[in-house]
């Protein structure tokens, strides 16, 4: 039987542009008349496949400007180890790269209370976009973030609500990624009123905070967008094959402690 998804259409950009905006990520801006064909985003979390060659990596769209005609994305650098890494360190104007998409699914609710903002360094480029999108809709939105980093060093200005509090999170010498950001927000007290919760990055720090938002803040699962955008230890392609399992069992455990 043929497979009845619709095939999307691989489109390329050029870099116009590379900024280490920490020391451990890069953003790339890209062009190209291909952007002319990208629908509004609606989304803050939002995402595009970029593909090197025969293979495909998933990243978050920091930025669309479509009157000056550019898209950014923010890459996480781990010296040589990867693959979109490495070419985003050593990219350079002129350099092209294809991409499929876009998607996305979540962007903040204009009616919750409080925003809780919850990641590690892969979703910072999302938040970091949510963030932007409120400062600039509802500038009273209360807004509690907390971003878990390697070190002071790799912290970043971000866009602001009046009433955004920010908290990053270094990991510890034994900290695996997550841990020290779980902590952090088990042990918080969130503002009363409706909360809305975005939270993702490692799928090994998704499991705890997905049973404390539930199970203890009673947060209805409407208000919540927790997934794993990758997991320690495996590439993408081992961690997408695997992540439907992963969920399929987190919702079973949550559904007997409910």
């Amino acid at each position: 039987m043929a497979d009845p998804r619709p095939v999307r259409p691989t489109r390329t950009l050029t870099v116009t542009r590379t900024e280490r905006i920490a020391p451990s990520m890069v953003r790339v801006v890209l062009t190209g008349s291909d952007l002319d064909e990208l629908p509004a985003l609606t989304f803050t979390d939002r995402y595009v496949k970029l593909r090197f060659g025969e293979v495909a990596r998933t990243y978050t769209i920091r930025s669309l400007d479509m009157s000056a005609r550019e898209l950014a994305i923010d890459f996480v650098i781990h010296g040589d180890e990867g693959l979109a890494g490495p070419w985003a360190a050593a990219a350079q104007p002129g350099d092209t790269l294809g991409f499929v998409g876009p998607g996305g699914a979540w962007a903040p609710s204009p009616t919750a209370d409080v925003h809780l903002l919850v990641g590690d360094e892969s979703a910072l480029p999302a938040i970091a976009a949510a963030l932007e999108a409120l400062a600039s809709t509802r500038d009273d939105a209360r807004v509690e973030v907390y971003l878990e980093v390697a070190s002071a060093a790799e912290q970043q200005a971000l866009p602001l609500t009046s009433a955004t509090t920010v908290r990053w999170i270094h990991r510890g010498p034994g900290d695996g990624y997550g841990e020290a950001l779980t902590r952090a927000v088990v042990d918080a007290e969130l503002p009363d009123g409706t909360v809305e919760a975005f939270v993702h990055g490692n799928a090994d720090m998704v499991k705890p905070l997905r049973r404390h938002l539930f199970n203890m803040l009673n947060i209805p699962r409407e208000n919540v967008s927790i997934s794993g955008y990758w997991r320690t230890g495996m590439n993408e392609d081992g961690w997408q094959s695997s992540k439907r399992e992963f969920n399929a069992r987190m919702e079973a455990e949550q559904d007997v402690r409910a």
